[in-house]
């Protein structure tokens, strides 16, 4: 009788330890480009330990990361696709999405430039270009933020991107930079996952600048109606800090190789 009473209290010892492990653990699903430029790693650190919880990334491209919170699998989401996330809202699987820092997308290319993009008109002149000229386009190809900016680049230009130097590699930010290197391509890159990469790579920007390319990042919490057991109070507590004076403050300064990768936007009468 007695071992079966300690058995029984180790187990529920064991679940309580279970449970408490859940609650202080936040489930992230992000971008890469968060993840590969070491902002997270820069900014997390100093939340988990101001607020008692963990949070566990998932870096992926944001049509995965969205997929996540449809399916509850994370606690809250961070990308940068305003039309996917409004929809990811309007389908009722997220809430209180609220604008959370900014950078902006870069053509980058061989520093010889052979589509001559420094000298296009514009940002559809520039894609143009590159489809004309046989050069060679990388492509991220995942469904990430970036992946879904260059098609619709792509098709204000009035372009299929079907030519022959064109290759989608299904790739996060990173990799598709280092290919980009390699094959002596033209890329859609973040700012700054390329300044982050920059010392690896030879690539250059040869366009940027125009309006199309702004890439605003929003931080997106997961119905609680739809998905009541997730980490619903670690999730709010996230957003909290990172829209706070400090994690703000964090974002602008925040640097690699001495250059700001973004910009805090955050403003709380846009709620």
């Amino acid at each position: 009788m007695n071992t079966l009473r300690a058995l029984f209290a180790a187990s529920l010892l064991l679940l309580s330890l279970n449970a408490t492990a859940t609650e202080t653990v936040i489930k992230l699903a992000t971008t890469t480009s968060t993840d590969n430029t070491g902002l997270l790693a820069y900014l997390l650190p100093e939340f988990e330990q101001q607020s008692g919880y963990k949070v566990h990334v998932i870096a992926t491209g944001t049509g995965k990361a969205l997929r996540h919170g449809r399916n509850g699998d994370v606690d809250v989401v961070m990308t940068h696709a305003p039309a996917a996330e409004a929809t990811f809202v309007a389908d009722g699987f997220g809430h209180q999405p609220r604008q959370l820092m900014m950078n902006d997308f870069v053509l980058v290319g061989p520093k010889a430039d052979p589509a001559q993009l420094s000298q296009a008109k514009d940002l559809n002149d520039a894609m143009t270009r590159i489809a004309n000229s046989g050069s060679k386009f990388v492509s991220r190809g995942d469904e990430s933020g970036t992946h879904m900016k260059e098609l619709t680049l792509w098709q204000q230009a009035g372009i299929t991107p079907e030519f022959a130097g064109y290759n989608a590699i299904g790739q996060g930010m990173g990799p598709a930079l280092l290919t980009a290197d390699q094959m002596n391509a033209y890329l859609l890159a973040d700012r700054g996952t390329f300044l982050a990469f920059s010392k690896k790579i030879e690539l250059d920007v040869v366009y940027q600048g125009a309006s199309a390319l702004a890439n605003p990042y929003q931080i997106v919490l997961i119905n609680a109606e739809r998905y009541p057991d997730l980490n619903h109070a670690g999730a709010q507590a996230l957003s909290n800090w990172l829209v706070g004076a400090q994690g703000q403050q964090m974002i602008d300064e925040f640097r690699v190789n001495g250059k700001q990768l973004f910009q805090a936007t955050y403003q709380a009468s846009a709620e």
